[in-house]
């Protein structure tokens, strides 16, 4: 019998001073039974830093014709791939091609690092790429926050991320590789 995935819910509010976006979500997050609470956690910051109401979480995990979240036009072209962890080169190449912008948040510490340096020559041809990576102590931090009931508050302003819930708070900080 195949395992389910887990059912989330989150109530995020987002105050991004940056982009003038002030909106509440209410947002169900399916976790994939190979999906830590880590990766989940990344996933819905991302929705966060990009958050628009026509931004969608896909089946980036399972199905490689997906992103982890993506923003369509009304016509069904895809605006914004977002996809987190540490993907194929091979699969951002593909995404570049169908998407007016791709951005990938890779985590894991020394292993993004390396897969970073490793695929830099082949992402420096993709103009419509942008990489930024997140700290282990960040994105474990964030996994802590994880409940299967979630009222999560962003504040996004001068550069500074905060994911909060209420009783902890995560600093997010973020390095721009491309």
């Amino acid at each position: 019998m195949a395992l389910k995935s887990t059912v989330f819910k989150a109530s995020l509010q987002i105050a991004d001073m940056e982009r003038h976006y002030y909106h509440d979500h209410a947002l169900t997050l399916a976790r994939h039974p190979s999906e830590t609470d880590e990766r989940m956690m990344v996933r819905l910051l991302a929705f966060a830093l990009h958050a628009d109401e026509q931004m969608a979480f896909g089946q980036g995990m399972t199905d490689d014709e997906e992103a982890d979240l993506w923003r369509r036009d009304l016509t069904g072209r895809i605006e914004q791939w977002i996809d987190v962890g540490l993907p194929d080169e091979k699969l951002i190449r593909k995404a570049c091609g169908r998407a007016d912008e791709v951005v990938v948040y890779a985590y894991g510490g020394r292993t993004a690092e390396m897969w970073f340096a490793q695929n830099a020559s082949g992402f420096a041809r993709l103009s419509n790429l942008r990489v930024y990576s997140l700290p282990q102590e960040t994105t474990q931090a964030l996994a802590a926050l994880a409940q299967r009931s979630m009222n999560l508050q962003c504040t996004i302003q001068d550069g500074q991320v905060w994911l909060s819930d209420g009783e902890a708070s995560v600093e997010v900080t973020r390095a721009t590789l491309k």
